[in-house]
């Protein structure tokens, strides 16, 4: 995604939230399959049907502790790394979401408007 130059004027209101969306999808896109990985990881190391699995993966993800310690090594390992992993995605998809915002500000306070607009 290529954000305009200091020398290009702002974009029009309706194509920077058009922006804002196409960064707001991706960021979603990215936890939706990091809670499909979480999904996956309960269900093979904690052997939790899918709806519990996405129980523990979205509360995770969410930032808050675990639903249930798990039981097996293999599980409380998987936890802990998808936990580090979670942070991870929290600041990812934020800094994702918060790019254009911050662009537009960033570009209207040092944008080269052309003379004529100075002037007035």
């Amino acid at each position: 995604m290529r954000y305009e130059h200091r020398t290009q004027s702002p974009l029009p209101v309706a194509a920077f939230l058009w922006r804002v969306a196409q960064h707001a999808a991706v960021a979603a896109l990215i936890v939706a399959g990091s809670v499909a990985v979480g999904m996956a990881g309960y269900v093979y190391f904690e052997r939790l049907d899918w709806p519990d699995a996405f129980l523990h993966a979205a509360t995770i993800l969410g930032g808050q502790e675990p639903v249930s310690h798990p039981a097996s090594s293999g599980g409380k390992l998987f936890v802990g790394v998808f936990a580090l992993y979670a942070e991870l995605v929290f600041v990812a998809a934020s800094g994702i979401v918060l790019a254009p915002l911050a662009h537009r500000v960033l570009h209207l306070l040092h944008w080269d408007a052309p003379e004529q607009e100075q002037a007035s």
